[in-house]
């Protein structure tokens, strides 16, 4: 006798039903128990006595299902999918498939790709993390990060892609660059506002871009000032909140957004055969973000925008920049990056020598001076100025030696005469004359006693 396979429930009506036999219960009570109408449990009894145990096992067991794909379509579908989306997940795989022709459940092909072992499944062990409601509005924190990846597979050097996601919304915007640098988080922050408007806070991490490393200088010590980067200082004249946060999973919506283009852009740009930065931004502009946007977007709690415009009297390529103060030079030059520039006569009321002013270089690259909000002319040299010195007379090199007469060399010269005094041999013929007079430094010249005595 072969075994019977029986489900929880089954066996449960099996139980059932031989207490009915047995005469413990009756029928009716049996439907009551089993959750399901009389007139079933009628017919479940009739197949009891009929049939016996195999009587309760679903008809449909062992059978193939009508609603079953055929089997020319999954072999053609598995093809298609080893030759052209051999590392796409079934969710993408899917949305791929469909514009070929092949139209199925993305859970449908996770099960033939499992069965054929083209896929494995992913399963994670999760910490535990404190949830974070969405922001109300759009526009009220928008998330920025820079996401380093091998983007085109090898056809060019590794991209970083500046990501920035609205909190409420998860509408996002993104631009490819060759680092993550300030010039990059500055870049893409400003398109991003003419774009839609300056947002309330931006949410980034604790990189040395967005946060000074360094401790404060002694003139900021006494001023109060604690240091901050260039980018904290934009950031401050755009009224604009700056929150640095302590984990990659603080900002978690940007982080999973930045998975989410290492999967499927990475695809589309092979797709496509981008193999360069302007191109790959211009097919984000044109196709991909208005298609992730369209599909991912949600819904904000509340309705209304908090982007608004910038503060009263600023522009932005004013403030997006780098900012310095130097130092004028007496010949009226300023040096920034090796590059030096010539204060033009024009501003010589302020007396500047001496004085600093600010060097500002905008993204583009524009070069301006300001000193007391007061923007001014310049011009760049081609090499730096000449260091003016004093000439040297011709024919009498300049000398450091001091003269003879010089005051520091009068106890020198009174020590030496002193000394040859002390070394006159007693008994000697004539007081006057001092020849080759043997001292403890040496021999000393021939001199006249009369010349040591005006000279002392």
């Amino acid at each position: 006798m072969g075994a019977l396979k029986m489900s929880v429930r089954e066996r449960r009506r099996l139980e059932l039903l031989s207490r009915v036999k047995e005469g413990v219960v009756t029928l009716v009570k049996a439907s009551e128990l089993a959750g399901i109408s009389y007139r079933q449990m009628k017919r479940l009894w009739r197949r009891y006595r009929e049939q016996g145990d195999s009587g309760l096992v679903h008809r449909s067991r062992g059978r193939v299902s009508n609603r079953r794909y055929d089997q020319e379509k999954k072999a053609a579908v598995l093809a298609r999918y080893e030759e052209r989306y051999p590392d796409f997940g079934p969710t993408l795989a899917c949305e791929y498939l469909a514009q070929d022709g092949w139209e199925l459940d993305h859970e449908t092909l996770r099960r033939w790709l499992l069965a054929a072992g083209l896929w494995q499944s992913r399963r994670r062990r999760k910490q535990h993390r404190q949830w974070r409601e969405r922001r109300a509005q759009r526009g009220e924190l928008i998330q920025m990060d820079g996401s380093h990846h091998d983007w085109f597979e090898g056809r060019r050097e590794w991209a970083v892609l500046m990501v920035m996601i609205d909190d409420a919304t998860n509408r996002t915007y993104a631009r490819f660059y060759e680092s993550e640098s300030t010039h990059a988080a500055m870049d893409v922050f400003a398109r991003y506002v003419r774009a839609r408007g300056l947002p309330q806070a931006l949410y980034v991490d604790r990189d040395s871009i967005y946060r000074c490393t360094r401790e404060a200088r002694i003139d900021e010590d006494l001023r109060g000032d604690t240091p901050e980067t260039q980018f904290e200082r934009a950031m401050r004249l755009l009224q604009l909140e700056l929150i640095l946060a302590h984990s990659p999973q603080a900002k978690g919506r940007v982080e999973r957004r930045n998975a989410v283009f290492q999967d499927r852009l990475v695809k589309a740009l092979r797709l496509e055969g981008i193999s360069t930065l302007d191109a790959a931004n211009d097919y984000l502009d044109a196709t991909f973000l208005k298609e992730l946007n369209r599909r991912f977007t949600c819904r904000a709690r509340e309705q209304g925008d908090l982007h608004h415009n910038l503060p009263e009297g600023l522009r932005l390529n004013d403030v997006l920049g780098w900012q310095e103060p130097r130092q004028v030079q007496n010949n009226w030059t300023i040096r920034w990056r090796n590059r030096f520039f010539q204060i033009h006569r024009q501003h010589q009321a302020p007396r500047l020598p001496g004085h600093s002013l600010f060097v500002f270089e905008k993204l583009s690259g524009e070069i301006e001076l300001r000193h007391n909000d007061q923007r001014l002319r310049f011009t760049e040299l081609p090499a730096a100025p000449p260091t003016h010195r004093p000439a040297t007379p011709k024919g009498r090199p300049q000398s450091s030696t001091p003269a003879d007469d010089h005051p520091w060399r009068r106890s020198y010269k009174s020590n030496r005469i002193r000394q040859s005094r002390q070394a006159v041999p007693v008994g000697s013929a004539s007081g006057n004359d001092l020849t080759g007079t043997t001292t403890k430094k040496g021999t000393l010249l021939t001199s006249q006693q009369g010349d040591i005595s005006k000279e002392l």
